[in-house]
């Protein structure tokens, strides 16, 4: 059985979200003279072999969505199903394109929001698979949320859309502090932006730091700078950081809780940050410092 067979005829629950294709894609598209609105047509992939009566009802339900305007990214809700045996929700939606020319999109984080638009489920999906979506078109999909990123028990009871967290979309970046900013020279802002870069990619939610720098002071105090690492797509507040230093060998060389005021590490950013573990808190003496590791304390 298809995964296709989910949608029916009758079956449109949920609502559209759109947004302008600039904030996917990035780049503006040329100003040119054309209809002020963009009725979207059903878009099959190849490779689906969809028998059909599938074929119908999907074009039948791609007809009844609303126009959009030029240049943007819609995802219309048709319908939400709760797979009994693991909780798991299958929600039917259209990804929508207005756009003159042909768009594959990447990883992006979906929210599933109710009616006061806020979350119920949030989750990443690779809209890779669903192939490249051809100059103003819709393409049907099956959007499996797991039961652990759910907050909600009863689909039938919601009033939902479906939507793209379009901070998911934007590019990793380095967010300097002022006072860095104002200290460095632009070749030390671009060494740090190439080191961010070369770091491996954050999983969603996910937050760490990355020691980059360890010098040892004339009053005997260790300054590390590190960089601490936001996957979220949401901006973190720190009020408090227990950190600790192993040296090369594994050697716990200090250990100590900073407190941080109004320290804010925005969304998908990396934030440097440099901590002075005063000589009393030095644990070891001569530590081997050619490699170290700096890690949040438990």
């Amino acid at each position: 059985m298809s995964i296709f067979s989910l949608f029916k005829k009758d079956a449109k629950t949920g609502h559209d979200s759109v947004i302008d294709s600039t904030e996917l894609v990035g780049d503006s598209p040329a100003e040119a003279d054309g209809p002020a609105e963009v009725s979207t047509s059903l878009s099959i992939s190849p490779e689906w072999n969809l028998p059909k009566e599938q074929e119908y009802v999907l074009k039948f339900l791609s007809n009844d969505l609303q126009s959009l305007k030029p240049n943007q990214l819609s995802l219309s809700g048709i319908g939400i199903e709760k797979e009994a045996s693991t909780g798991d929700w299958h929600v039917q939606a259209f990804l929508r394109s207005s756009l003159d020319r042909p768009i594959t999109l990447g990883k992006a984080e979906l929210l599933l929001l109710d009616a006061d638009k806020k979350p119920v489920a949030a989750q990443e999906f690779d809209l890779s698979l669903l192939g490249s979506l051809p100059p103003q078109s819709d393409r049907p999909w099956i959007f499996k949320f797991d039961k652990e990123n759910i907050k909600a028990e009863d689909p039938s009871a919601l009033d939902w859309s479906l939507a793209f967290n379009v901070q998911s979309l934007v590019p990793h970046s380095l967010d300097l502090d002022e006072s860095w900013e104002q200290a460095l020279a632009p070749e030390q802002k671009a060494a740090l932006e190439n080191a961010v870069k070369s770091l491996p990619a954050l999983k969603p939610r996910e937050v760490n730091i990355v020691g980059f720098q360890s010098k040892f002071t004339e009053n005997g105090d260790l300054a590390v700078s590190v960089f601490i690492r936001n996957g979220h797509t949401r901006h973190i507040n720190l009020e408090q950081a227990p950190l600790e230093v192993l040296d090369a060998n594994g050697k716990l060389v200090s250990k100590g809780s900073f407190k941080l005021e109004g320290f804010t590490v925005k969304a998908n950013t990396t934030r440097p940050w440099t901590f002075i573990f005063p000589q009393k808190l030095i644990l070891i003496e001569n530590p081997d410092m050619s490699r170290w590791t700096a890690r949040f304390a438990k």
